[in-house]
């Protein structure tokens, strides 16, 4: 996240994360390249066979693992800022024996690893800790990553504002005659220049293709007439995600049962937006977008949840979703996405990053929801 939060913020962060696992009996955090990694010291190493390991014990300092090929990046990485130790490993070295050694002495140390570690390093890790009881490091970061600071709703904001300039230039691209694979690298290009780091994803889902959810690109040819769903998302410099869906007419005129039901669409997204207030629990939300749309019919086409947290990751908590009674609360951010998808005929889809505050909701998208003609 470098260029966009002080030392400080990491500071802060690892010594939250150091009080609750000592809360929660943990004795140490071992956290590999990942989002976890990336939110506690900034740095966005990269997921290699190597090890890379922060050490966080809940009683010591923290110690970063790298190879010592990766050390140089570590050094310009935010992480070398915040006075941590980086401890490098040679390639005759065994890393997760440094580690154990590491931890100090006595038996059966209670260790939280990072959701995403790859199951070969945990079995690693068991073998060279005998006897440690091992658990997820989710139990200990995920209310710290769940409530972003005005910071990180700052950096959403801008992930936003700039996936928003993409979809006002989707007339450049989007019309019939052109493939979905060519439209779709138009638009990674122009996420790029709008000040995306990377462009993550880019669903251009034409006619019947807008019927598949998670539809990528392909070489259909778009046609004058078909509802086009573009669902588009990327990580700017600091780490901060976008994802916004909006649908378009690719030139003619929407058929009446098109425009009915985009409209009952367009209605079910502004009154799930609207029950975001703190309080709230998750499921609620989801049932605001389901209930109009079940009323008119569509139920049984809105085949996914409302919608998924956003932060370092394009999906993370809190899943807006039947059955996540968790309430809202200020600095949670998530998408508000439903959908209606005919199978073999067209779809539309309409999504929003929104941002519970503390009087109610903030989105973070604001192109506008009508559908839009090319």
């Amino acid at each position: 996240m470098s260029g966009s939060l002080p030392s400080s913020a990491f500071t802060d962060r690892l010594a939250r994360a150091r009080k609750v696992a000592a809360e929660r009996g943990v004795d140490a955090l071992l956290i590999t390249p990942g989002a976890d990694l990336r939110y506690l010291v900034g740095y966005q190493a990269m997921p290699l066979e190597r090890l890379t390991c922060l050490v966080l014990p809940a009683g010591a300092d923290p110690v970063l693992v790298v190879p010592l090929l990766e050390r140089p990046a570590a050094l310009a990485s935010p992480a070398a800022e915040l006075g941590l130790e980086i401890r490098a490993w040679d390639e005759t070295d065994d890393p997760f024996a440094l580690v154990a050694g590491l931890l100090g002495p006595g038996s059966g140390p209670r260790l939280a690893v990072a959701n995403r570690m790859w199951a070969e390093q945990v079995l690693r890790f068991s073998a060279a800790i005998p006897g440690a009881d091992i658990s997820l490091a989710g139990a200990v970061l995920h209310d710290l990553r769940l409530h972003k600071s005005a910071e990180e709703v700052e950096a959403l904001f801008r992930a936003g504002a700039a996936i928003d300039a993409v979809h006002a230039r989707m007339g450049e691209w989007l019309r019939p005659g052109r493939t979905e694979a060519a439209v779709g690298r138009d638009i990674a290009d122009a996420m790029v220049a709008a000040g995306h780091e990377v462009a993550s994803f880019t669903i251009v889902a034409s006619g019947p293709n807008g019927a598949s959810p998670h539809h990528h690109l392909s070489d259909r040819v778009i046609q004058s007439g078909d509802p086009v769903v573009v669902d588009i998302g990327g990580a700017m410099p600091d780490g901060y995600c976008s994802d916004c869906t909006r649908t378009y007419l690719a030139g003619g005129e929407p058929t009446d049962e098109f425009a009915a039901y985009y409209e009952v669409l367009r209605q079910a997204q502004q009154a799930s937006v609207a029950a975001v207030r703190p309080g709230v629990p998750a499921e609620r939300v989801d049932a605001a977008a389901r209930e109009p749309i079940a009323a008119a019919g569509y139920g049984a086409y809105f085949v996914h949840r409302t919608g998924h947290g956003i932060g370092l990751e394009e999906h993370e908590d809190p899943y807006i979703v039947a059955g996540n009674t968790e309430p809202l609360a200020p600095g949670m951010a998530f998408s508000i996405e439903p959908g209606i998808y005919l199978p073999g005929r067209h779809g539309a889809r309409i999504e929003d990053i929104v941002v519970c505050t503390e009087t109610g909701v903030r989105p973070l998208n604001l192109a506008p929801h009508e559908l839009v003609r090319l």
